[in-house]
C-alpha cells in the first residue's frame, strides 16, 4: 500500500469520526471490551478491498486482527462469510462503516469489470478504465479494475498524451491541420505513446498518416470500426484501435469482434452498483 493511499484512508476515517470521534462507543462500549466480527456477503460477486478493510480498522487500532476466508477477486455468494476481525470493540465499531462502504464500492467496480471482461473472452479485446472517477477514489477504484480483470488507462493526466477532440478544437483550423499540428507538436516534447482521438473514418486515416501510437475510435457505428481497423492494417499495422462511447454489456461482444484491441468503459467506475456487505458483531469476553 503507497504512502498516498494510507493517507487517503487516513482522511476518509477522518470524515466519519468527525472532531470527538465515536461517541456512541464512547459512551456504551467499555474500552477493554473484545470481540470478533464477521464479514458476510450478502449478494453474489466479486471481492475487491480486503486490504484496505484491514487497513483501515488498524489505522483505529494495531490490535485489530483480519483473517481473510477468501482471496481477492473470488466470487463469493449471499450468505458466505468472507472474513473474520478479532480486537477491542471501539475501534473496530468505529471503522464499520468506512469499511464497509470502501468493500461494497470497489467489490462493486470489480464484479462490474468481470462482467464486461467475460464478454469478451475469446477475443483480442482488454477492456480499460477511464478517468471517471469521483476525486479521491482514483487509486482505489483503479485497484478494483485490476482486481476485477480489466486494464487501467492513464492515472492522471500526466502520464500519456491523449489528445481529443477538445484540444483539436481548441487550436482551431481545419481537422487534419490540427491534428497533424497537435501529433507535431507532442511528438516533439513526448518521447512516450500519442493517443488521439478519432470521431470519424477520415480522423483515422490523418492520424495514421501523422504517426499516433493509439487512436481512441469515439462513439463509432460498428461499420465504422471495421473501416478503420481496414485502413490500420494496411497502413501502419502496429497501431492500436480504441473503441470507446456508449459501450454496455450488450454491444460490447460485437464491438469486440470488430477486432479492435482495446475497449475502454467508463462505467466500470462511474456507474458500478455497490455490493452489499454486513458486519456481524459477537460479544467476547477478555480485556484489551
Amino acid at each position: 500500500m503507497t504512502p498516498s493511499e494510507r493517507a487517503m484512508l487516513r482522511s476518509f476515517l477522518a470524515e466519519d469520526l468527525g472532531r470527538g470521534g465515536d461517541i456512541t462507543s464512547q459512551c456504551l462500549v467499555p474500552s477493554h471490551q473484545m470481540v470478533t466480527v464477521q464479514l458476510i456477503a450478502n449478494q453474489r460477486g466479486v471481492v475487491a478491498g480486503l486490504p484496505y478493510v484491514r487497513a483501515l480498522c488498524r489505522l483505529c487500532s494495531r490490535r485489530v486482527r483480519l483473517t481473510s476466508h477468501v482471496r481477492e477477486g473470488t466470487i463469493v455468494h449471499r450468505g458466505q462469510r468472507i472474513a473474520q476481525l478479532h480486537g477491542p470493540a471501539r475501534p473496530i465499531l468505529a471503522a464499520e462503516r468506512t469499511a464497509l462502504n470502501l468493500l461494497g464500492h470497489l467489490s462493486g467496480v470489480a464484479t462490474l469489470t468481470r462482467q464486461f471482461v467475460t464478454r469478451v473472452r475469446g477475443t483480442r479485446t482488454m477492456i480499460y478504465d477511464t478517468r471517471k472517477t469521483l476525486p479521491g477514489l482514483r487509486h482505489f477504484d483503479k485497484y478494483a479494475v485490476r482486481i476485477g480483470g480489466g486494464q487501467n488507462h492513464r492515472l492522471d493526466l500526466s502520464q500519456h498524451v491523449l489528445i481529443k477532440t477538445n484540444h483539436l478544437k481548441a487550436l482551431g483550423g481545419s481537422r487534419v491541420q490540427t491534428i497533424r499540428e497537435s501529433l507535431y507538436r507532442a511528438r516533439r516534447v513526448h518521447r512516450g505513446p500519442l493517443i488521439i482521438e478519432a470521431t470519424a473514418v477520415e480522423d483515422v486515416l490523418f492520424a495514421l498518416l501523422w504517426r499516433a501510437d493509439v487512436i481512441l475510435l469515439d462513439n463509432m457505428p460498428l461499420r465504422d470500426l471495421r473501416r478503420a481497423i481496414q485502413l490500420r492494417n494496411r497502413l501502419r499495422p502496429s497501431v492500436q484501435l480504441e473503441a470507446s462511447g456508449g459501450v454496455t454489456l450488450r454491444n460490447i461482444r460485437a464491438i469486440a469482434r470488430t477486432g479492435v484491441e482495446r475497449i475502454s468503459v467508463g462505467a466500470l467506475t462511474k456507474s458500478a452498483p455497490t455490493l452489499d456487505f454486513a458486519l456481524r458483531v459477537l460479544p467476547a469476553r477478555g480485556a484489551v
